[in-house]
């Protein structure tokens, strides 16, 4: 085993494996949807085009409230492509990014008043642990990883960011720069579905997959150090 392989501890190793198989079957997925016939999502998205603004903030609205609770984002940013296709980028960025700093507002006023409650019902999260260790070794550029690739629930990370010494700021610039990857390629992906766009989309979005593979992988493979 070389110097590089031993440095890559068995947690992050798993984190790797797992972003990388759950990569491969959404291509492989979205892929086998293309190849076969589908004229209900173009229906579908003739439907929202023809619906006007109110349905774009109706989405942006459902996906903020939905996501700040523990339910998988993915059908949002997959629907957003569908939908809207890359306009839905911008939605579902805005749409992320609020219901982070939601989460993380609310639990962290909760828990200043209420600390055992909220860490009782967060810690019944078998992911909690290791996700609270990450966060401890790195403070915000765990963040950034965790986002990088949905190798964690989304809504844990926030929780578990705000039980975190991680600052504000740190946490929602790295909120921000960590879910740009694995949100661009999804939601080209969900476009892609639709027939109707070049079939390129699915190349792009393997590759920014791989970039956030790729900084999973060197994030695991920096020595752990706590946040200054």
């Amino acid at each position: 085993m070389s110097d590089n392989e031993s440095r890559l501890r068995p947690g992050d190793r798993a984190l790797v494996v797992r972003a990388a198989i759950g990569c491969v079957l959404v291509l492989a997925l979205v892929v086998v949807g293309m190849l076969l016939p589908h004229p209900g999502i173009s229906t579908v998205r003739g439907w929202a085009d023809s619906t006007g603004t109110w349905f774009v903030v109706l989405f942006l609205v459902a996906h903020t409230v939905v996501t700040v609770f523990p339910i998988p984002r993915t059908m949002f940013t997959v629907s957003a492509g569908v939908l809207f296709g890359p306009i839905g980028i911008l939605l579902c960025m805005v749409a992320s990014t609020a219901a982070a700093v939601i989460a993380f507002l609310a639990v962290r006023a909760v828990d200043e008043r209420h600390p055992s409650v909220v860490l009782a019902r967060v810690r019944e999260h078998r992911a909690y642990l290791p996700i609270a260790a990450r966060l401890r070794a790195r403070g915000w550029l765990a963040v950034g990883s965790l986002r990088l690739i949905a190798v964690a629930p989304f809504s844990l990370v926030n929780y578990a960011s705000a039980l975190s010494p991680v600052r504000f700021w740190p946490y929602l610039a790295a909120t921000v720069a960590g879910l740009a990857p694995g949100t661009i390629a999804v939601v080209l992906l969900g476009d892609a579905l639709t027939g109707e766009s070049s079939p390129w989309l699915v190349v792009v979005s393997g590759a920014l997959m791989a970039v956030g593979i790729a900084g999973l992988l060197l994030d695991a493979r920096m020595p752990a150090r706590p946040e200054a």
